[in-house]
């Protein structure tokens, strides 16, 4: 076969034989796979892609909760059987408003604290006291080896002049240990245990009750 045969033979006798190629070929195709062939197609091609739900439009803005504040005033409960100092619980409540904490939160902050600075006061006070103790056993005037005694005569002007309120006001706050309020009672105490006391002229004696005026003028006598 020469060079010229050839190429007639590779050159299709007309153009319907050369455009049935393609078709011959998908026909081959759909008889190998069937409809899956197209099914697949049809799955793997963009426009057969489900439709993306719009996530932006559905996701709601939830408001935020309001955070805590401060109150205004605040209004502390003290433990039972106890008061809060008013000039702590100023300063504590401006800066408890500072951290704009909430009621309850400062509250807790007391019930808390409140405890071991109330033991801390007491420690400090009954050291105090302890001081006034050791500074009344060894004082000059009324310490020393007569000192229940001479407590017993403090005791007399306690009960001859002093209500129950100062009594009490006594103890409570310690100020009854106080060197100088014992030696204020001691010397009163004195002057009530006397006979008598000198009134008027030199060498005359009174008998009886004395007055707060005679007793001021024993305890304080003026210098001449």
């Amino acid at each position: 076969m020469n060079e010229s045969t050839m190429m007639e033979a590779a050159t299709p006798t007309n153009g319907s034989q050369a455009s049935s190629a393609p078709e011959s070929t998908t026909a081959t195709a759909e008889a190998l796979y069937g409809d899956g062939q197209k099914a697949t197609a049809s799955k793997d091609s963009p426009a057969a892609a489900p439709a993306t739900e719009n996530k932006a439009t559905d996701n709601k803005t939830e408001p935020k909760a309001e955070a805590p504040k401060a109150p205004e005033q605040y209004e502390f409960k003290a433990p039972e059987g106890r008061e809060f100092d008013s000039e702590v619980v100023k300063n504590f409540s401006e800066v408890a408003r500072e951290l704009n904490l909430t009621q309850d939160a400062a509250q807790k902050i007391l019930d808390r604290m409140g405890p071991t600075l109330a033991s801390r006061q007491e420690s400090q006070v009954k050291a105090i006291r302890g001081e006034w103790v050791a500074s009344a056993r060894s004082d000059q005037e009324f310490g020393g080896d007569k000192l229940a005694e001479n407590l017993s005569t403090a005791k007399k002007a306690l009960d001859t002049f002093g209500s129950s309120e100062l009594r009490t006001l006594l103890n409570t706050s310690g100020l009854g240990d106080h060197p100088e309020v014992i030696r204020f009672m001691y010397r009163a105490g004195k002057a009530i245990s006397e006979d008598r006391i000198v009134t008027g002229s030199v060498g005359q004696a009174k008998n009886g009750p004395k007055t707060f005026g005679d007793l001021a003028d024993a305890l304080y006598p003026t210098n001449t």
